[in-house]
């Protein structure tokens, strides 16, 4: 299972491998109301991701690393809220966590440390064999982030790697 975490949404995404074949099993958002208190955000995400770790009982937690930009400061606070209560959700649930740094699944999803949305959401549709690209690009994420977990857990010479 694979986390893009956000306090207003957060993507997920549960993918299988099957031999050598990676298939999609589900994927979609936790959304928080902008409005609500930081507390009931981070609930409702904590409980969303809670649910699909139920549903799914997934062997591992991919999400992505906690990063900072020095010009938006209070994004990564924020991020890290979230990114807790996912922890707290996978802890719960006796499952590990696997932090990858975002340059590193786009390099191992694309060759391209710094590859745009749209060059992601493309390797993640030909990885999967999805009709179309997944939507909103929080899903796209999510998948990637589980998808490279996966290439480097189980075949540490992934490409990009």
């Amino acid at each position: 299972m694979g986390i893009d975490p956000g306090l207003n949404t957060t993507g997920y995404g549960v993918i299988r491998a099957v031999g050598s074949d990676l298939c999609l099993i589900e994927a979609g958002i936790v959304r928080s109301k902008q409005r609500d208190s930081l507390e009931n955000r981070i609930k409702e995400i904590h409980e969303g991701v809670a649910e699909v770790i139920e549903q799914h009982e997934p062997s591992y937690l991919a999400l992505e690393q906690l990063f900072s930009h020095y010009s938006r400061p209070k994004t990564a606070i924020l991020m890290g809220h979230a990114r807790g209560v996912i922890c707290l959700a996978a802890a719960a649930a006796g499952i590990e966590v696997k932090s990858f740094e975002p340059t590193k699944v786009k390099k191992v999803m694309t060759g391209n440390g710094h590859a745009p949305k749209h060059q992601m959401q493309q390797a993640v549709r030909l990885q999967l064999g999805l009709q179309s690209v997944p939507e909103p690009a929080d899903v796209a994420d999510a998948l990637a982030i589980a998808i490279c977990s996966y290439h480097l857990s189980f075949n540490p010479l992934a490409i990009g790697s």
